[in-house]
């Protein structure tokens, strides 16, 4: 288990290269991790995949950020493991919980901050999120994440952007 938090961590600080040694870790929660960017300031809580379907163009993840000095707080990010189609959009499944993202190319978001809460409430109650769509050549794009540890670093996320501003 600690081996698995170890790599996770270590695989997280990779994804967000190059400026690693900028971020302070605020904890690994078995399949989750949070930090802290001092110097923008910003905080995130962040996963990597379980599963992906398909060949990976991109290093995909799931974020939840705050940015209190922009008064961002739990703003839902995913990175898809490749581009979607232009015409397609992103379902993400958490549980029974369906939402339809915006965005493109290989990023996508909640519409707006009333999905960014309802995401971040299915994300402290299920076991597991997948995020589908499909890509230019009518392939299954299909990332799946387990949410154990995901409510523990979201609070560590809240908590560690807390009052700075």
């Amino acid at each position: 288990m600690r081996r698995r938090a170890a790599a996770l961590g270590l695989a997280l600080l990779a994804a967000l290269a190059p400026a690693a040694e900028a971020r302070d870790s605020l904890g690994i929660f078995d399949d989750w991790g949070a930090f802290r960017d001092p110097q923008v300031p910003r905080c995130y809580a962040i996963a990597q995949p379980d599963e992906v379907r398909g060949q990976r163009q991109y290093r995909p993840f799931a974020s939840i950020g705050y940015w209190p000095k922009r008064g961002v707080r739990g703003q839902f990010h995913l990175r898809l493991s490749r581009a979607m189609a232009r015409s397609e959009s992103v379902t993400l499944t958490i549980g029974i919980r369906r939402f339809r993202l915006t965005g493109g190319g290989g990023d996508a978001w909640a519409r707006d901050r009333a999905m960014d809460a309802a995401i971040i409430a299915a994300l402290r109650s299920a076991r597991e999120m997948t995020a589908s769509s499909e890509d230019s050549r009518g392939n299954v794009i299909r990332d799946v994440y387990r949410l154990k540890g995901a409510a523990t670093a979201l609070d560590a996320a809240a908590l560690g952007c807390a009052g700075r501003r």
